[in-house]
Order: C-alpha cells, then structure tokens, then sequence
C-alpha cells in the first residue's frame, strides 16, 4: 500500500478555501485551522483536546502557542462557549503530548509504508536526488550536520519538532538524528503536525522553513 493511501483522509492536505480559518479564544486572531488546536466541551463541561477534529460538538480554538495554552483557562473557554467549564490543569501538557503522539504515529506511518530514509548518507541521497519533500532534523541533533544537510536543498523545509530519542522510537530505532520523507502529501501532514507541536514546545523545538519556500515540497 502507499503512503498517500494510508493516510486518514481528514488528515491530508487541504485547498485554503476547504482549510477555512477559525479565531483562537485567547488572542483574538483568525488564522488558518493547521495553526490551531481545537477543543471541544462535554456534556460536563469538561473541556477535552480534539487534535484530530473529530469530535462533535461546536469547536473551541487555541493558537497552538506555548503561551496562548497557558493563557487559555476557564474563563476563556467559558467566554467562547458560553456556558461553565472545567479546564484540567495540565491541559498544555496533555496537548502536548497528544500531538507528540500523532507526530511520531505519522513518522512510523511513513517508515513502514517505505516512505522514508533515515540516516545521514541516505538523507543525503535522497536530498541530492530531489526525493526528499520533508527534511527531518533532532532539535538536539549537531547544528553542522543539519547545516550540511540543508545546504543540499535550502528551499526545502526542515522539521526539528522531536530529538533523536523521539524519533528513534519512531522508527524502532535507537536515536536518529536525520531523516528525510520521500511522499508528498505524507510530508504535508507531517510537517502540519510538527509545526503545531513546535508551538506548543517553544523554545528551539521549531519547524525551519527553507530560504525559498514556506512549505514542504509537494511536487
């Protein structure tokens, strides 16, 4: 089976107009849905991460910001939905790792599907083929190797969201620290789901758009 085929329908890339956008509860801004994480109430009020965008009931929108979660309490929740809550208060951490989650499943998706080289000389290769969509880089991998790397193809983009250990375990290996998608629209969700997390992380944790472009390769 290829990777296009294996991947959820809902999940794949979307036009702008099916994308739409949606306003983040917090901050006020209206921005593409990818660059959000949408929650939903129960019917104890209890408000639940829906990372997938599957769940009914009417959609509650947080930028997926480090900041904005933190930002984002029972005040908040209760404004958008107007109507009492209840936030758990460990809701940045859970989303956090729900998205880690989706984002290693992806990576895993993508080596089993045949989808994906790992290592430096394969990336390599694959970079220098034009094979590669997605560059995929460990946040605490050598900055001289990824440098290496992305000069190869600097308009592509590099996902840095997850270490080595992370993406090690991804693919039942020990740590990987280079890695490359070799499936278009597979490299579209990936690199939605590392940019989410990436917010949600902070700090260095962060999807590197190349010097040419701002989006994965999907020719």
């Amino acid at each position: 089976m290829i990777a296009a085929a294996m991947i959820d329908r809902r999940a794949e890339p979307r036009t702008a107009a099916a994308e739409g956008e949606r306003r983040c509860l917090v901050t006020g801004e209206t921005v593409p849905r990818a660059q959000l994480i949408r929650f939903v109430a129960g019917p104890d009020g209890a408000i639940v991460p829906d990372l997938g965008e599957r769940l009914p009931g009417r959609g509650l929108w947080v930028l997926a910001d480090r900041d904005a979660l933190a930002r984002a309490d029972a005040r908040a929740f209760a404004r958008a939905r107007r109507g009492p809550v209840t936030v758990p208060d460990d809701l940045p951490a859970r989303v956090e790792a729900g998205l880690r989650r989706r984002l290693v499943d992806y990576i895993g998706m993508a080596r089993r599907a045949g989808a994906l080289v790992a290592g430096f000389e394969k990336t390599r290769a694959a970079l220098r083929s034009g094979a590669a969509h997605l560059l995929i880089a460990a946040g605490d991998g050598s900055d001289d190797g990824r440098a290496k790397l992305r000069a190869l193809a600097p308009g592509l983009a590099e996902m840095t969201a997850l270490s080595a250990e992370e993406i090690g375990a991804a693919l039942g290996r020990d740590g990987i620290v280079h890695a490359a998608v070799t499936e278009p629209r597979l490299a579209v969700v990936i690199a939605r789901e590392a940019e989410r997390l990436a917010g949600v992380r902070g700090g260095p944790w962060k999807m590197r758009h190349g010097a040419d472009s701002d989006k994965v390769d999907t020719k």
